[in-house]
């Protein structure tokens, strides 16, 4: 099945890049455009959009106050937003996840890299690179410290659900953990599902977290 996907830019020339890009790929497929944040949902909506690739800065409501509205939408339930910046600031990475991003990528990535990670978001997965992580774990260090981690609810977890979870801590997509591991992408998903009920993990972003407060990641990892 093909993935639909929009782009959300104020830029037409980013915009025609992009699609160059993803049109390359027989699997994805650009159904719409937008250049604010005002007339995204509308488009999103209307071309029943799979994956948004989400500019950061433009003007009127910005990528971040978007994403959120499309989070918050019980209609776009199923869509997945990659926020797109020339800013590789960590404010960025933290207000894009808290807004609901499945991913954080810089304007500059590799092309394979971009459809992959559309690829992968579509999926239902989350993309948190080191650099991601490393933001997300900086912004969360006083929060973490003070609510400390469920020893019981870690015990509970499998020798394999443990072995994921570390992996998701590194950053690591259902399929690296999967080709890594030897299983399936499905397998794996259900293992990431099982740890974040046993955790009480509500997204995959406050699983990388608890991974490194339980010890089962640690920040040498990410280097």
């Amino acid at each position: 099945m093909t993935v639909r996907v929009v782009l959300v830019d104020d830029q037409a020339l980013i915009r025609a890049g992009f699609r160059a890009i993803v049109d390359s790929a027989p699997d994805l497929e650009v159904v719409g455009e937008s250049d604010d944040g005002e007339t995204a949902l509308d488009v999103i909506r209307e071309q029943r959009a799979d994956v948004v690739l989400m500019d950061v800065r433009m003007p009127g409501r910005d990528g971040i106050a978007t994403t959120r509205a499309i989070t918050d939408d019980d209609d776009l339930a199923g869509v997945r937003v990659i926020v797109l910046t020339t800013f590789e600031l960590d404010e960025y990475v933290i207000d894009a996840m808290r807004a609901g991003a499945s991913g954080f990528l810089d304007k500059g990535v590799d092309p394979n890299v971009l459809l992959d990670a559309i690829r992968v978001v579509a999926g239902g997965d989350a993309l948190l690179t080191p650099k991601a992580t490393r933001a997300l774990l900086g912004s969360m260090t006083d929060e973490a410290a003070s609510a400390p981690v469920d020893e019981g609810a870690v015990s509970e977890l499998t020798g394999r659900e443990r072995e994921v979870v570390a992996m998701v801590g590194r950053g690591l997509s259902n399929g690296e953990i999967a080709d890594a591991l030897y299983l399936s992408p499905l397998t794996v998903k259900t293992h990431v599902s099982r740890a974040m009920t046993k955790l009480h993990a509500r997204d995959r972003a406050q699983l990388v977290v608890l991974a490194f407060r339980s010890g089962l990641t640690r920040i040498d990892d990410l280097d």
